[in-house]
């Protein structure tokens, strides 16, 4: 009880997560600049030093079109050529944001992310659970403690050293943030023993 492959995670038939996905986000791609009507330009994801996709997009107003480029395994490769759709909504304080519409037939979706699979969609197309759903309590608790070690600058790791206050940071603010370490770190180990 409990070994590995006794979870959901590795059961036959349970979802995929979003982190099995490539994606792309509207988010960085604004600040990269690549929603400016004219822009062309490229991605490439690449795993263990190998190109295993690229998509090629050229912006206008209100649509990309992306020429993208996959395989899986040894397969060949395979190209897809089609538009999505951008619509932008207005913000409080002035501006807008923009978003994708799922081009996957039928659905139509605002988004943020879209998933990269034969054609990219959204996570409801794809019927994608999030990988934090899948945590353990150990993980998830260890996984808040790494979160505040970025903050403090520390190593990431519970199992490593508590490092120095950094010099930018309040002492009150400091002490609250490795008494929440020290608590989530207890706590995964805790769970680890059971």
């Amino acid at each position: 009880m409990g070994g590995w492959g006794s979870g959901n995670r590795w059961r036959y038939g349970a979802r995929s997560t979003t982190d099995d996905f490539r994606r792309l986000d509207i988010r960085s791609l604004v600040r990269a600049g690549v929603l400016t009507p004219g822009h062309a330009g490229g991605l490439q994801w690449v795993q263990g030093g190998e190109t295993v996709a690229s998509i090629q997009i050229s912006a206008t107003a209100d649509s990309l079109r992306v020429s993208y480029r996959h395989r899986s395994g040894d397969e060949n490769w395979t190209t897809e050529n089609y538009p999505i759709r951008l619509v932008r909504t207005l913000c409080n304080f002035g501006g807008s944001r923009a978003w994708f519409l799922c081009p996957a037939r039928g659905c139509g979706r605002r988004v943020a992310i879209l998933y990269g699979g034969g054609v990219f969609a959204c996570r409801r197309c794809y019927d994608l659970a999030y990988a934090s759903s899948r945590e353990s309590p150990s993980d998830r608790a260890s996984r808040r403690a790494d979160k505040l070690r970025l903050k403090l600058g520390w190593e990431l790791g519970i199992l490593n050293n508590a490092g120095d206050k950094p010099k930018w940071m309040r002492w009150r603010t400091f002490e609250r943030l490795v008494e929440e370490h020290d608590g989530y770190a207890d706590l995964s180990v805790a769970h680890l023993m059971q």
